[in-house]
């Protein structure tokens, strides 16, 4: 079969992403994936054309006249190629869309089968995807996914438009054989001493975020054991093995075990973390819309029933946002 001479379309955007500042590394962050994937494709662009794009062996970066020439027609063909897809999706809005979704995990086992339930009428067909941010938000930029329910508002990301749909501050966890009194900052370093912290692993946006709160209030504390799901850390407490810093999302994901802790709410921490609904700019804007509704209406119930057993009132660490909250 012969070879296309079409110039692919995602290759042009990561070329022209990299020509905009002459660096790669501000191109992958721009387009949330890896200087390696940056490189890779461009590469994988000058062997399509067979030609040499950039001279990597100037810093800054500099074009070839190929690249020139690249540079200045593709700029053009990108905004024709953005244009007509508004055009086809304004002429074709009665068409119901085939729809990828994402959802970050915590969010796709307690809410996932509601709003899925509620989409199924909206959609043609419907494909979804449940994972880590990081990942949603890679395979959102590859164009795998229209829609994601995710952690992080990727506002590196050109393109992307992002809408806060849930605020949650993080709470402690303890074993339910525990009698610690726990409120303050000081509480929480006595609590590691006796007990060693079970920590989301710095691989998760989550992580990254307790992380950083412990880190601004000192709490310089041992990695000794770390763990990648909600459920496993969960598990883990209950078990008696440790302590943890989690969210009320987090702990419905992990109901079958959390009989066995004890949840509390302590004010010092004054950190969160917050939870969008991510879509491409001028995409499925109506669709987008109602999503967002429907997300909202499913962590209203699953949040107010999955929290009402504990004695805790954690209701009181959840703020479900509205559209015009976060309006611009």
């Amino acid at each position: 079969m012969r070879k296309s001479n079409l110039v692919d379309m995602h290759s042009l955007e990561v070329f022209l992403a990299t020509v905009q500042d002459c660096n790669m590394s501000h191109a992958a962050k721009r387009l949330g994936i890896s200087q390696s994937a940056v490189s890779q494709t461009i590469r994988s662009l000058e062997e399509d054309l067979g030609t040499v794009l950039i001279n990597r062996g100037a810093r800054p970066l500099t074009l070839t006249p190929a690249g020139l020439a690249l540079r200045n027609r593709g700029e053009l063909l990108l905004e024709e190629a953005a244009r007509l897809r508004s055009a086809v999706m304004d002429a074709s809005r009665w068409i119901k869309p085939d729809i990828n979704l994402g959802l970050v995990d915590s969010f796709a086992a307690t809410c996932g089968a509601r709003v899925v339930q509620r989409l199924l009428g909206e959609v043609a067909q419907l494909s979804v995807r449940s994972g880590l941010t990081p990942a949603l938000g890679e395979a959102l930029v590859r164009r795998e996914l229209d829609l994601i329910v995710s952690t992080d508002p990727l506002e590196d990301v050109d393109g992307l438009v992002s809408r806060c749909v849930l605020v949650e501050h993080f709470l402690l966890i303890v074993p339910r054989n525990r009698r610690d009194r726990i409120e303050s900052i000081a509480d929480i370093a006595t609590l590691a001493k006796q007990l060693p912290i079970v920590r989301f692993n710095a691989q998760s946006h989550l992580g990254l975020q307790i992380d950083r709160a412990l880190r601004r209030h000192r709490l310089n504390l041992p990695r000794r054991l770390e763990v990648d799901t909600a459920d496993t850390m969960t598990a883990m407490v209950a078990g008696g093995v440790g302590w943890g810093i989690t969210t009320p999302l987090c702990l419905l994901q992990a109901a079958r075990f959390s009989h066995a802790v004890t949840p509390i709410v302590v004010p010092a921490l004054a950190a969160s973390r917050r939870m969008y609904l991510i879509a491409r700019s001028g995409e499925y804007e109506d669709l987008v819309r109602q999503t967002f509704a429907v997300v909202r209406e499913a962590l209203a119930l699953e949040l107010e029933s999955g929290l009402r057993p504990f004695a805790t009132p954690l209701m009181q660490l959840i703020q479900i946002q509205t559209w015009e909250d976060d309006e611009p």
